[in-house]
């Protein structure tokens, strides 16, 4: 057995071998797959199957983390060398994954825990993480978006427990929109908006997922070593024992990005 997708439709549920099933690509080996959270070990605990299953087939997987990961120490001799120990981690963690290439893995290096400070785009100050000469999440996925161009892009559910989750969401979503348009031509040319994929790390998600991947228990311990390489990340533990419980599986949901039409709300008003 590898692989094993499905799709769930309105009343039936489509099963597929391989990703160009599930994705409706020609040949996904075409194509690139953009991983974005806020933490280094955010898309190993909730989508490490998708990843690995993406590297596996093939595709060009790029790992996008916005946080340096600083509040994420538990014991205070960690306190001044969290953030490098975590951005350690997160190498070997992708390795387990099938990520080999350290340069697709872009650690943006925002402050963890204070993501509300860098909503939008504004001149960066001294210190501050600077693209361009401007700091702000809006200003760095644009800049990344339009660098990578990414056919698809995975990234944590709006309603996550984790206010950083839900700031990383939203700050996607509008910066999206940015990098198909001509706004801040210094962070490059304009991308196509790639299809969205939602992911569930801490909580449910908001709407039921409609697609599934199932594997072999090989490919399972492939996830559980590489959240296993978050040596520092001992409050995760509850988390991780989720991950064990619920064994090979994981999900994902797909998100209808679209831009606003007055035509969808027409035919409510006919007589």
């Amino acid at each position: 057995m590898t692989f094993q997708y499905a799709r769930k439709a309105t009343h039936k549920v489509y099963r597929y071998d391989r990703l160009e099933g599930i994705t409706g690509s020609d040949d996904v080996s075409n194509e690139t797959w953009l991983f974005a959270c806020p933490h280094d070990d955010d898309i190993a605990i909730g989508g490490g199957l998708w990843m690995k299953a993406a590297c596996e087939a093939g595709v060009d997987v790029h790992l996008l983390a916005a946080t340096d990961g600083r509040m994420g120490y538990c014991s205070l001799d960690e306190q001044g060398t969290i953030a490098q120990t975590r951005a350690a981690e997160l190498v070997e963690s992708c390795k387990r994954l099938g990520l080999t290439d350290e340069s697709k893995i872009h650690l943006l290096g925002f402050p963890d825990c204070n993501l509300s400070r860098y909503l939008g785009r504004r001149p960066a100050e001294q210190g501050e993480p600077e693209f361009a000469g401007y700091t702000g999440l809006q200003n760095a996925f644009v800049q990344q978006l339009r660098s990578i161009k990414p056919h698809r892009l995975f990234m944590p559910s709006p309603m996550d427990y984790h206010p950083d989750h839900q700031i990383v969401h939203n700050e996607m979503q509008i910066s999206l929109f940015h990098a198909a348009g001509e706004i801040w031509p210094e962070l490059g040319d304009p991308t196509e908006v790639p299809a969205v994929y939602e992911l569930a790390i801490y909580c449910d998600f908001p709407d039921p997922p409609n697609l599934q991947l199932k594997c072999t228990e090989d490919q399972f311990q492939a996830k559980l070593d590489a959240i296993a390489c978050y040596k520092s990340q001992k409050q995760i533990d509850m988390l991780v024992q989720k991950v064990k419980d619920a064994g090979p599986v994981e999900y994902l949901r797909e998100v209808n990005f679209k831009f606003y039409s007055a035509t969808a709300y027409l035919h409510l008003f006919e007589d």
